[in-house]
């Protein structure tokens, strides 16, 4: 099971998301160290754009001409440029600092894809082989968090876009190195409509499918508070490297991940559904009741909510991806699942982080004697738990779908992989 082309596939793995989880979780208190906490909401934003367009790049260009892992190393090596230039580029300006992060995860976007096709195309037991690469994700993202933050303790400094670009470029050089993929779609007429999901919109014509889809996208918007200012919320509470503090939410998700096929036996996909949507609830109720508590509760309010990650993540996200394949066709498999992704890591944490971003300067002010700025941090997690909250209750309502969830037909052992993945 463990030959050379899963231990390769599975450092490639690492590294994908080692890059990642080396800026993602940490730019915003780089941001707010350099003075452009107004703009956090916009660095959270640019993955959104990149996550809609990447569809396009990989169903036009990338699956129909090129080698797999030629495509995955140079954009590597493109976005590990841009990663090196960030530093440069925020003594400019904050404009001229989002935009060099664009430039990044639109290098990064489509790579989510790729290492996925070059798994799934490179195995020969995907239901046993595939989530043993792709664990070694989710421990990148956790290594990288602990070496930015724990090791260098750069959550504030320029350190962690150089740790990135050189990542970046490592993962660049080792692509060239993977098996060889032919492209995927070569010789095949790949049209609009296909890239954009659009045949999967004849299936919200079942009333199931439509609650799931406009939940899945509501719960988003609210959802993209966490990512934007959790680990600067970490760090105004009083821990130290907060980095390093939350890579214990993904520890959380290996947790749950090994878990879900003994929930899914018990719940079923509605009430894994609405249990992942309760824990974004309960995890912003956590983090609003912490804020303004004396002595150590507040931090164990704060971990608590962190430690949540693995259900508000498995629960809802990954859940959503089996159901989503439960639904479709094989044929319409492939566009279903970037058509969740557009909606979800798309539309619903893109205009979330800017309803966020407005947020967050609605409720923050300079206090006269000290010319510092003064953040209301519990109505910040109020109202997106109590937004969470309202979708859930609606949700629960409304969907009454059931679906098989054998491990067999859950969907994990077949070809065709999503074109992107939920953020972390």
């Amino acid at each position: 099971m463990l030959n050379s082309k899963v231990i390769g596939l599975s450092v490639m793995m690492f590294l994908q998301f080692f890059v990642w989880g080396a800026w993602y979780v940490t730019v915003g208190n780089f941001m707010k160290a350099n003075g452009m906490v107004d703009q956090i909401s916009w660095a959270y934003t640019v993955a959104p754009i990149a996550a809609i367009i990447s569809p396009f790049f990989l169903g036009f260009i990338a699956d129909r001409y090129f080698a797999s892992e030629r495509v995955l190393g140079s954009l590597h090596l493109l976005g590990a440029v841009a990663m090196l230039a960030a530093p440069f580029t925020a003594t400019i300006s904050p404009t001229a600092f989002i935009l060099t992060l664009l430039v990044h995860v639109l290098c990064y976007m489509p790579t989510l894809g790729l290492t996925n096709t070059l798994a799934f195309h490179n195995i020969d037991d995907q239901e046993t082989q595939f989530p043993i690469i792709r664990v070694f994700g989710t421990i990148g993202w956790i290594v990288a968090n602990l070496t930015v933050s724990a090791v260098f303790g750069a959550d504030d400094t320029a350190t962690q876009f150089y740790i990135t670009s050189v990542a970046g470029v490592a993962l660049g050089i080792f692509s060239f190195f993977l098996p060889h993929t032919p492209p995927p779609s070569a010789g095949k007429a790949v049209t609009f409509r296909e890239i954009v999901g659009a045949d999967t919109l004849s299936m919200m014509k079942e009333p199931s499918f439509f609650i799931f889809i406009l939940g899945s996208f509501l719960i988003c918007i609210p959802l993209a508070a966490y990512y934007a200012f959790a680990p600067v919320f970490v760090g105004h509470v009083g821990f130290d490297k907060p980095g390093s503090w939350m890579s214990m939410g993904q520890g959380s998700e290996i947790i749950f991940m090994l878990l879900m096929p003994l929930f899914f036996a018990r719940l079923g996909v509605k009430w894994m559904l609405f249990v992942g949507m309760a824990a974004w609830v309960l995890r912003y109720g956590f983090f609003a009741a912490a804020e303004g508590m004396d002595g150590s509760l507040p931090y164990g309010l704060v971990i608590g909510g962190i430690l949540l990650h693995g259900i508000c993540y498995d629960f809802f996200f990954v859940t959503g991806f089996i159901y989503t394949d439960k639904k479709c066709t094989k044929e319409t498999r492939g566009q279903a699942q970037g058509f969740l992704v557009l909606v979800t890591q798309g539309l619903g944490l893109g205009i979330g982080a800017q309803i966020m971003g407005w947020l967050f300067s609605s409720l923050t002010e300079v206090n006269p004697a000290t010319e510092e700025s003064v953040t209301n941090w519990q109505m910040l997690w109020l109202i997106p738990c109590i937004a969470s909250g309202i979708v859930m209750l609606v949700f629960g309502l409304l969907f009454n779908d059931k679906v098989d969830t054998d491990e067999e037909e859950t969907g994990y052992g077949t070809d065709e992989a999503p074109a992107n993945e939920p953020s972390h």
